[in-house]
């Protein structure tokens, strides 16, 4: 089972951005940047979670 709650569609903000830790593409984020908090991609944004467990 996935590790995530349906609550409806989430705005996908479309646009060209690296990834902080891996430097992979990213093209589309569930969230706009503010550019001063670093971005991760699926890959690096799950092994972070899983690494240091959830925030709640």
């Amino acid at each position: 089972m996935e590790d995530q709650q349906n609550f409806g569609q989430r705005k996908m903000y479309q646009g060209q951005w690296t990834c902080s830790e891996c430097g992979a593409a990213i093209t589309e984020l569930p969230f706009e940047p503010d550019g001063d908090r670093p971005i991760y991609c699926r890959d690096c944004h799950r092994k972070r979670r899983k690494d240091t467990g959830r925030r709640f």
